[in-house]
């Protein structure tokens, strides 16, 4: 294996030359993946009660199947305004150091499977609150697809200090 960065862990990965595939989302009209093998669920919109004096980027917690899940509010974590009230989000379940994380996104897209050599580093141009939480992009044809680091989402006090 080549030393390429795994974007959910920052450990090595697949040479680059391998396939990667990523669920993909879409926040604020932007297209975002998340590492497959990330993902644990996609749900619909889910019943989150608040949690009081949390930070203002959790929307609260969720249940899922008996377990206590962490919800994030992707748009306030990134300072966008917040869903059209009609579109109500999807959650998409992921892992970080053994917790669960629910991250509620605009809508969830399709699985793709892309190549690791066009993979990029962040591009000095991509919008500073993508980069914040992107460790590189895909260019497809006509869009850009922002991949999503998750431990970079849920550093909250890397977000505090931006």
């Amino acid at each position: 294996m080549s030393n390429v960065r795994d974007f959910a862990t920052g450990t090595s990965g697949v040479a680059s030359g391998d396939a990667r595939d990523f669920v993909t989302m879409t926040i604020a009209d932007q297209l975002f993946g998340i590492p497959v093998l990330t993902v644990q669920d996609v749900l619909g919109p889910q019943r989150i009660t608040r949690i009081p004096l949390a930070p203002a980027e959790v929307a609260g917690a969720l249940n899922l199947r008996g377990r206590i899940v962490t919800a994030i509010d992707v748009r306030r974590r990134l300072s966008l305004p917040p869903r059209a009230a009609d579109n109500q989000g999807m959650s998409v379940v992921v892992d970080h150091k053994g917790e669960l994380y629910s991250l509620i996104v605009d809508a969830v897209g399709e699985v793709l499977s892309l190549p690791g050599d066009a993979y990029e580093r962040n591009p000095t141009t991509l919008d500073p609150r993508w980069r914040e939480v992107s460790g590189g992009i895909y260019r497809l044809q006509g869009k850009l697809l922002v991949v999503l680091e998750v431990a970079r989402m849920l550093d909250f006090k890397r977000a505090e200090a931006a």
